[in-house]
């Protein structure tokens, strides 16, 4: 933890201001529970204003929505409270179940109709005939709270993100800079590292978190948002492109048959990045320069002549893909649309498609709705006046961090929060709030405890138990209108809350919780099941949308790789090759129809070959695949001199050293020794 800066003391003071501003307002309105509108506030706030405003929408809309199934749900259901149990439990799972699958602010909608139906539905069981008007006033409440969350945020001292984004970027940029520049230069070997390589595929994938609250900065900077959304399809597409470089690289010297103009080629791109210049000249330079160093593919090629010009093709996609980015990076720094012609050009589906992870996402909703049914089977059994706390605590931190690996030691930090929370309450409840007798001295006694957790919610290692006992004990406190101490109520809902959130932690433990390691195998397991599709003509038509699904989930695989033993990480050094292996299976695909028809059978059977091996638990390809791949080979070398037979060719280098990089080079058929069983 760092020490706080006059930012985090200046968000602290908004974020106290303008939950006293929703408790005036709710005293002044008369709402039932104005405490509500306070923990709104700061369950809502952010640091960034943004990020405040991307939530506010739904979450308004969330609560309107739990507002109106509880409305349906309790006067028809509570006479039967077993039903009724199972009725809201099964809402807040379905509704969990589809936010996880959302990993944007929308995904708030559904988990906020979720959990506030809980919230309401449970307290209210006692009075049924009132449900309508506690449904009311609770949206009223939280709305209010997210409406000055907002603009407080908006108005004074709003903090873009469009800075941090910023420095993010250059950092990000820097270090793939750095990178690109060891495996093009002389050092390569020793420097390209996996490690690099995956860290930077988290650090891309952590844009996502910036690149949301920039669509509603409001500051002009939102202006670049889309540009922001293709600038990070870019940066992922730099993994696999400088990874295949310098697979074939590695593949020339190895061989010694890097041709010395290449090597100029490569020493020239390497001053060229450590220069930093965009001008478009210079790129068009290099690239007409490594074009020159590409003969043209004669019939049956050799592999060093095959792989020289699969290196001279990623060159040159290396080098649109900078000036992309760095075209893309001005936009953001300017706040400005992008109106120029893009070499590497985005499908809408490529640049907003996410990895959905539906397994996980059932699990937690099972989680959930055990919990929720568990904690109220406690309050029913021992007829708990206050115990309504349970199940709705259990359902509020089950929600909050499903999308954890293992929620439970979130969940009962969480809950730790609410004993602070609790304790500060009570000090509060029966100590120093006696003597407020004013809402002015109401804000005063309660500006150092709340400005405290504001300071701590500014700070990342801090937030969740800062917030926490800010939501928590300003709850517990339950401010009214006027000053009402009960000991015995308040301890029964304090127990409740934590004994709720610790349910919650043991359920979520037993059927939800699950290590680094075992979600990272599985994510890679789902990659491949997407590149057996993609081998049997399904899924993504286009190997740009193939490759931004896969990086996404290789971005996801990369920080729980932190996790593991190294000796237990060596499954993931092959991720990007993996990457590499789809865009060209989707790309060989595509082609394949102008093929001849030798050519065309022999693609056929090498993609039916793939969907094989992908759709089976064995990592290491078989030595039948590599003779798929050398046959095919032989079969499309007959088509070099055309445009088709030439992608086809590159398509199949890329598979043969994705799948295949310590195999002996591919050794080229007598047209005499072509026969159809070899192909087989």
């Amino acid at each position: 933890m760092t020490v706080p800066g006059w930012r985090d003391w200046a968000f602290s003071i908004k974020t106290f201001a303008a939950a006293m501003l929703a408790l005036f307002l709710a005293f002044w309105i008369d709402l039932p529970k104005p405490y509500w509108a306070v923990g709104t506030v700061y369950i809502t706030s952010q640091v960034l204003a943004g990020a405040t405003r991307s939530k506010a929408v739904y979450r308004v809309g969330g609560t309107l929505l739990g507002a109106v199934v509880t409305v349906i749900l309790v006067p028809n259901l509570v006479n039967a409270p077993e039903l009724l149990t199972l009725a809201i439990a099964l809402w807040v799972a379905v509704c969990l179940y589809f936010s996880l699958l959302d990993r944007t602010p929308r995904s708030y909608l559904m988990m906020l109709g979720g959990y506030t139906a809980a919230l309401i539905g449970f307290p209210a069981v006692g009075e049924p005939d009132a449900i309508f008007g506690t449904a009311v006033a609770r949206a009223e409440e939280t709305t209010l709270g997210i409406l000055c969350a907002s603009l407080m945020s908006s108005v004074v001292l709003p903090q873009s993100a469009a800075p941090t984004i910023a420095g993010r970027l250059d950092a990000w940029l820097r270090d793939a800079r750095l990178w690109a520049c060891d495996v093009l230069g002389r050092a390569r070997p020793a420097k390209d590292t996996q490690a690099k390589r995956l860290r930077l595929a988290s650090d891309a994938i952590a844009f996502d978190a910036l690149a949301t609250p920039l669509r509603y900065d409001m500051t002009g900077a939102e202006r670049s948002a889309d540009a922001m959304a293709t600038l990070r399809q870019h940066m992922l597409m730099v993994l696999p492109i400088v990874s295949a470089i310098a697979d074939r690289i590695e593949t020339l010297e190895r061989a010694g048959a890097l041709p010395d103009r290449l090597r100029g080629v490569l020493d020239a791109m390497a001053a060229w990045l450590a220069v930093g210049t965009t001008d478009p000249a210079e790129a068009a330079r290099l690239k007409a320069s490594a074009v020159a160093v590409d003969s043209r593919l004669g019939e049956r090629p050799s592999w060093n002549d095959l792989v020289l010009a699969s290196l001279v093709a990623r060159l040159v996609d290396f080098i649109d893909l900078r000036q992309d980015a760095r075209l893309l990076q001005r936009h953001i720094a300017d706040g400005t649309p992008v109106a120029e012609h893009l070499a590497f050009r985005y499908t809408a589906a490529a640049r907003t498609i996410r990895h959905r992870d539906r397994g996980m996402a059932l699990l937690s909703a099972a989680g959930v709705f055990l919990s929720i049914v568990l904690a109220c089977a406690i309050w029913i059994a021992t007829g708990w006046p206050d115990g309504a706390g349970a199940p709705m605590m259990a359902a509020v931190g089950c929600c909050f961090f499903a999308a954890q690996d293992d929620p439970a030691p979130f969940i009962v930090s969480f809950a730790n929060s609410a004993i602070v929370g609790a304790l500060g309450a009570g000090a509060y409840l029966f100590a120093i709030l006696p003597l407020a007798t004013t809402f002015e001295m109401l804000a005063l006694a309660l500006a150092p405890g709340l400005l405290l957790c504001g300071v701590f919610m500014a700070q990342p290692r801090t937030a969740p138990m800062a917030m926490g006992a800010a939501v928590n004990g300003s709850t517990m406190i339950a401010l009214q209108g006027s000053f009402s101490a009960d000991f015995a109520a308040f301890a029964n809902s304090a127990v409740a809350v934590i004994l709720g959130m610790w349910t919650g932690a043991v359920v979520t433990r037993l059927v939800r919780s699950v290590g680094a390691g075992w979600s990272a195998r599985r994510l890679r397991g789902i990659n491949r099941r997407e590149l057996a599709r993609a081998a049997r003509r399904r899924g993504a038509q286009n190997g740009l949308e193939l490759a931004a699904l896969m990086l996404d989930r290789v971005g996801l695989i990369a920080p729980r790789l932190a996790a593991l033993p190294a000796d237990d990480a060596e499954w993931t050094a092959d991720l990007l090759a993996e990457v590499r292996v789809g865009i060209n299976v989707v790309e060989l695909r595509r082609d394949r129809r102008q093929l001849s028809p030798p050519g065309r059978d022999a693609v056929e059977r090498l993609l039916a070959a793939l969907a094989r091996h992908f759709e089976s638990p064995t990592l290491e390809p078989a030595p039948a695949l590599l003779a798929s791949v050398d046959a095919a080979l032989d079969a499309v070398s007959a088509d070099a001199r055309q445009a088709a037979g030439r992608a086809a060719l590159m398509g199949l280098v890329g598979i043969r050293r994705g799948l295949f990089p310590e195999a002996d080079p591919y050794r080229p058929a007598r047209p005499s020794d072509t026969r159809p069983e070899l192909a087989a």
